[in-house]
């Protein structure tokens, strides 16, 4: 008695079943090379933005985030939030100490803007950014910061708060292009 017989099908039926092994065979192959492809593409993808982007902790109360995503890539723009190694000073010292974190702050002013004080109030463009403190949260006397035309990769930044440790004050002065690690958005 033939194969097909014993088992209870015929032969067409054998061979039908045989197509939709050898059929779902290659379907979960290509399934497989095709998920295996958008993996190494998510990865690849993964791996171009962490090359690119960092996430940063905010410790401080001058900002009003704690998490952020630092994208490396860009230039800032005004109104963009900035994180930079703040220059060394024996102010920034004595409060921050001889390696202090990444400084976030917005920028208020870029490169061809024109910052102007009067009195302790600081102006980009005609339109007030900030004011300065006489004396730090110790005593300390404040030098104030720069004020003209903003050079070519150099920024104004500063922040809303009250006590925030800026370009209003001579101690960060402009920051350019070479202090910035990139531009943040906030998460949480």
């Amino acid at each position: 008695m033939p194969a097909d017989k014993i088992i209870g099908g015929s032969s067409a039926s054998v061979a039908t079943d045989r197509e939709r092994f050898w059929t779902g065979k290659r379907k979960r192959f290509y399934a497989t090379i095709t998920g295996a492809g958008l993996i190494y593409a998510a990865a690849s993808s993964l791996s171009d933005w962490r090359d690119t982007h960092t996430i940063l902790i905010n410790t401080t109360t001058s900002l009003p985030n704690w998490a952020f995503v630092l994208d490396k890539s860009h230039e800032p723009v005004r109104g963009a939030l900035v994180f930079f190694d703040p220059p060394p000073s024996a102010l920034m010292t004595a409060h921050f100490g001889a390696h202090p974190s990444a400084f976030g702050k917005r920028v208020y002013g870029v490169a061809g803007d024109v910052v102007t004080r009067v009195g302790r109030t600081f102006f980009v463009n005609g339109h007030p950014v900030s004011v300065a403190k006489a004396t730090s949260t110790r005593g300390e006397p404040l030098a104030l910061g720069p004020t003209g035309v903003i050079p070519r990769g150099c920024f104004y930044v500063g922040s809303g708060h009250k006590d925030g440790f800026d370009s209003r004050y001579a101690a960060i002065g402009w920051i350019c292009m070479n202090r910035v690690f990139g531009t943040g958005t906030a998460i949480l």
